[in-house]
Formats: C-alpha cells, structure tokens, sequence
C-alpha cells in the first residue's frame, strides 16, 4: 500500500485511478486510511467477495517463517513502513489488477505470499 501511495502521481499522470479493497470493517478502513495516509479510494468487503470473484488465497502460519518475507518484513522495517492493526483474516492473501476500458484485464497478479506483490514498474507497464 505504501508503495502504491507513494507512485500515485505516475498513475495519475498515466490517467489511471487506483482503488483498493479490505476486507475490514467502516472503523477499520478509517483507522487504516488514517495511519497510511492514502489518499485514493478504500473499499470494504467484509464478506470476502471481491476476494473470492478474484481468487485469492489465504496464507498459513508456516508463511510466517519463509524466508521471503522475513526478507521482506527486514526491508519494510529498515524503510520506516510498520504493520498496521491486523484485520479480521491476517491470512487473506492480496492480489494486484490493471482494468481498461470495455471490462479488459490488462494486468492480473495473485499474490502467493505476503511479501509477494506486484511490481509497481509492471503495474505502471500495464497502462496505455
């Protein structure tokens, strides 16, 4: 999230508009809107839909250990970035997409684990 907050202006300046999902409640969107500062729109799917339409995964425990995202977790840390409060499924796996006009997937990434998420130079690679 953080990163995509931080590449607003070239989305922007792509003429694209970002939009995210969580699957949180109305207080917790707004805790978390408040913390990370983001700026664009936040959706609530409290009922994993979206999630479930896309496909996405759930992690487990033992993603926890991999050595990725302690890999990860150590960049996110040494860069000033905190896990925010833990929502209500802490396994919920994420997924990136890149929608154009007429309903075209233009970009589809399912993250696989939690340090897993797309490249912003691939989702800015994926606009007109």
């Amino acid at each position: 999230m953080a990163q995509l907050s931080a590449s607003y202006q070239a989305f922007a300046a792509k003429g694209a508009r970002l939009a995210a999902i969580g699957l949180g409640d109305s207080n917790y969107a707004r805790l978390f809107r408040e913390e990370t500062g983001i700026t664009f729109p936040l959706l609530i799917d409290e009922q994993r839909q979206a999630y479930d339409a896309a496909q996405l995964q759930r992690a487990s425990i033992l993603h926890i250990l991999r050595k990725d995202n302690a890999i990860a977790r150590k960049r996110a840390k040494e860069a000033g970035y905190r896990q925010h409060h833990l929502g209500r499924n802490p396994f919920q796996l994420g997924g990136s997409f890149v929608f154009g006009p007429g309903n075209v997937d233009r970009y589809v990434h399912i993250n696989r684990t939690f340090s897993d998420n797309a490249p912003i130079s691939e989702l800015l690679g994926a606009l007109p």
